[in-house]
């Protein structure tokens, strides 16, 4: 079974611009996977279910590594809450809206999930802390499997290619800024034949690892 990556970091962090990045590296990726042929053909998958399932992931593949993506506050947060506010009505219906996994994700990470809390900065701050704190308490000790990075930082594309054991010869070499000023579709727009497919015609399947 080949090494496979994950990347833990929220919505909102860049997990679109590193999953970029992975398809011009070469390797197949999928930004969010929702049935078992997706985890089976992605070497790099990111977003939902990822950063809500990681530990039970690391215990399905124990040979991954994992990526976890930080964002300074002031970005994050007024970022956050209008996804989630165009998100919402879609995680809440009972009559469809988005699949059960991604509503499963959002409601465990953010909870209680409702409506008022969404639109309050200082849930929304205390949902990323939580996750951050639980993510390097996970993987305290075990600096060879974690790779922290802010995809601001000037440094961090060089970073991730250490990480990866790729080559380094990478002089002004960054991250592509994606999904900027609200915008959400910049991986649908990205056409290489490295892409995996997150779904199966729409339809999920049971996870291979729960």
């Amino acid at each position: 079974m080949m090494t496979k990556v994950f990347i833990i970091g929220l919505p909102r962090t860049g997990t679109t611009s590193v999953c970029a990045a992975m398809l011009e590296l070469g390797f197949r990726v999928a930004h969010t996977a929702y049935t078992d042929r997706s985890f089976v053909e992605a070497q790099v998958i990111a977003d939902t279910p990822i950063f809500c399932d990681y530990q039970l992931l690391d215990k399905a593949y124990p040979d991954a590594k994992f990526i976890y993506l930080t964002r300074t506050m002031d970005k994050w947060l007024p970022s956050i809450q209008q996804l989630l506010a165009r998100m919402h009505s879609n995680l809440i219906r009972d009559d469809g809206g988005f699949n059960p996994i991604i509503k499963r994700c959002y409601q465990e990470i953010f909870a209680p999930y409702n409506l008022e809390n969404i639109h309050n900065i200082e849930f929304l701050a205390q949902c990323y802390q939580q996750h951050e704190r639980q993510v390097r308490a996970y993987f305290q000790d075990r600096e060879n499997d974690l790779l922290s990075i802010d995809i601001s930082d000037s440094h961090s594309y060089t970073e991730l290619l250490c990480f990866l054991g790729k080559d380094k010869e990478t002089k002004g070499l960054n991250f592509k800024k994606l999904n900027v000023g609200g915008k959400v579709t910049a991986w649908k727009d990205i056409k290489n034949k490295l892409k995996v497919d997150s779904t199966n015609k729409g339809r999920v399947t049971k996870l291979p690892y729960l």
